[in-house]
């Protein structure tokens, strides 16, 4: 498989990257409280804006396939739906040298699950991280917290650089309460 870095998604793969991205976060429409999965517009914009690398995983004997899509980007304000501000005033320093990177979102096609991709742009993406001396995040929620994603990603950096250490940064509980049914 063939992992480009674009800062802009190339027009012939809009649809591909699209349904990708449906088909990898489908579940998670039903499965989280907030939503965690762009409307065509807001991916749309995301896709085009050059502030944000757009890793492709591509099959040269399929073209017109997108078999894996991420974002990343330092320029927080590119980021929908998070504070600039908190990573501000946590890390002041790392924030105005643009050395805190985000991770938007990351779809594997599910048959190329299990063939390393994901070990591979974790990599390249690290690689900026490390290059620039800085710190990455990205949100995750519970449904892929329990799942174990936040496991697999640190075992996937700590191969790389050993010792290198998680941390959650925030967390959002949805409450409900509701009447009794004799109320």
């Amino acid at each position: 498989m063939l992992i480009t870095a674009d800062q802009v998604v190339p027009e012939h793969l809009a649809e591909a990257t699209w349904r990708l991205y449906n088909n990898a976060f489908e579940e998670l429409r039903a499965a989280a409280v907030q939503r965690h999965v762009m409307v065509r517009d807001e991916f749309d914009t995301v896709l085009a804006d050059p502030r944000v690398t757009k890793y492709l995983g591509l099959d040269p004997q399929r073209p017109d396939d997108v078999l894996a899509l991420a974002t990343f980007t330092n320029d927080l304000d590119a980021v929908p739906l998070i504070s600039p501000d908190y990573f501000a005033r946590r890390w002041p320093e790392l924030y105005a040298e643009q050395r805190i990177w985000y991770i938007g979102f990351f779809a594997i096609d599910p048959e190329v699950r299990g063939d390393g991709v994901f070990e591979t742009v974790i990599e390249r993406m690290w690689e900026r991280v490390l290059a620039s001396r800085g710190i990455a995040a990205l949100d995750i929620c519970r449904r892929n917290n329990d799942i174990g994603l936040p496991k697999a990603i640190h075992q996937t950096l700590d191969q790389l650089t050993t010792g290198v250490r998680t941390t959650p940064l925030d967390e959002q509980v949805y409450w409900l309460f509701e009447p009794p049914e004799s109320a």
